[in-house]
């Protein structure tokens, strides 16, 4: 999701919202759960520009789909994750920054500003890492397939 962000020059204190309803990007989830291709992100986020870049604050709001890790049953939830993430000027000078550090800050681009990356990281790190229907899920006998319930 490319923005364009040139109205908000270098004047820092500029700002401007985004309240926007946009589709969800492939690959944003992991092996037993994540966010459907294509289904409704809602997106409320705040772009003020500061000395160094852009930065863009808020929350984004997704529904996340897939199974249970212990017996398969399908789950499905909302979820709200916070964003927050500073894009640099492509010529800011980031100080003592290591390679790996430089490689790791995002950049304005031609006075625009991707945020796929930043809300796939946002979302991503927010699921769980074994998803499960609910605390006491039993799960599948090892032998047979069975619910344990």
């Amino acid at each position: 999701m490319i923005l364009g962000v040139k109205d908000l020059g270098r004047s820092p204190g500029t700002m401007r919202t985004l309240e926007e309803h946009v589709p969800a990007p492939k690959d944003f989830g992991v092996a037993l759960i994540g966010v459907r291709e294509g289904s409704d992100m809602e997106l409320d986020l705040r772009l003020e520009a500061v000395h160094e870049g852009i930065l863009v604050t808020g929350t984004a709001s997704v529904e996340v789909t897939g199974e249970c890790g212990r017996c398969l049953d399908p789950i499905a939830y909302d979820l709200d994750v916070d964003v927050q993430e500073l894009f640099y000027y492509g010529d800011a000078d980031l100080g003592q920054a290591s390679e790996e550090e430089e490689g790791q800050q995002y950049r304005i681009e031609h006075d625009c500003i991707d945020l796929e990356p930043v809300l796939r990281d946002a979302v991503v790190t927010s699921l769980p890492f074994q998803p499960v229907c609910r605390e006491d899920c039993k799960g599948l006998c090892p032998e047979c397939g069975m619910r344990l319930e």
